[in-house]
């Protein structure tokens, strides 16, 4: 019985890795304190469940989760362009929740509160992959690709660029370089893998509702990567494990479920005062959180 269950957690890892490391790109190297994350995991999610139920390949469906998301990310940049810091992450935090209004309301399409069901598991190259072990193996070898690109990026010239804006964006622009465009570069970068994550949720789970993008999920991914550290994605990857072990190791307590759900989020907010007291940056991070 624990084998199945460690699968189980790996594969939650694993598409939280994706979605931690895509927020850390945009939040620790760009700067952009992005709390519309969630509703690009939310979007990727959607649009790959719709389309998959609607007789779509899996691949295909797999992509253009990643590409809508993008869009919006990207959306979401150009119409908030003139704010910043504390402006843009009240902007951002607004963006989720049209979006999860959206989710919501738009019945004909999502829905509505009732989500979306019978969500088919991926086919690759006609193989079916109903057991939870190639799951595993599906969504590893897309966290390992997805991990090994954004830091390829974060490495490159323009992961210096984006490192530099982040840091001092007035220099930059005395420089002669186009900060706006480095933005809507990265957002487009971080909303496509967060929309393929969320891709890879909604076949997982096979069931999506508009509470699962909401707020408490917002929290939770954001006290993945603050405790991991801005601008690690080593530390990212390390939290996840971290936090979904705690999560899920929570719900064997000898308590009621009433009881477990409202404790898990008072540990999660326990842990992170105690990182941002003791360990400003994080286990792993290179800059503080301002």
């Amino acid at each position: 019985m624990i084998f199945p269950y460690l699968i189980h957690i790996l594969i939650l890892i694993g598409i939280y890795s994706i979605l931690s490391v895509s927020l850390n790109l945009v939040l620790g190297y760009s700067g952009l304190l992005n709390l519309g994350q969630i509703a690009l995991f939310g979007i990727g999610a959607y649009t790959s469940a719709l389309l998959s139920t609607n007789g779509v390949p899996f691949v295909v469906s797999f992509i253009l989760a990643g590409i809508i998301s993008a869009i919006f990310g990207l959306l979401l940049v150009f119409a908030t362009k003139k704010l910043k810091g504390d402006y843009f992450a009240l902007a951002s935090l607004g963006f989720a929740f049209v979006i999860y209004s959206l989710l919501l309301n738009l019945k004909e399409i999502t829905n509505g509160p009732l989500g979306i069901t019978s969500i088919p598991k991926p086919t690759l190259f006609g193989f079916i992959i109903k057991e939870n072990f190639y799951f595993l193996l599906l969504v590893l070898i897309i966290c390992i690709i997805s991990i090994y690109i954004i830091n390829k990026i974060v490495n490159s010239g323009f992961g210096k660029l984006l490192s530099a804006m982040r840091d001092n964006e007035l220099g930059l622009k005395v420089l002669g370089k186009n900060t706006s465009k480095l933005k809507y570069k990265a957002m487009l970068i971080s909303g496509f893998f967060a929309g393929i994550s969320g891709s890879l949720y909604a076949h997982y789970i096979g069931y999506i509702e508009p509470n699962t993008f909401y707020l408490t999920e917002l929290i939770f991914i954001l006290t993945i990567v603050i405790i991991g550290g801005i601008a690690s994605i080593k530390g990212s990857v390390i939290s996840t494990f971290l936090i979904i072990a705690i999560s899920e190791t929570s719900r064997f307590l000898p308590f009621p479920s009433s009881i477990v759900g409202p404790a898990r989020q008072i540990v999660y907010s326990v842990i992170l005062l105690i990182i941002l007291i003791f360990k400003p940056r994080g286990l792993y991070g290179r800059i503080d959180l301002e």
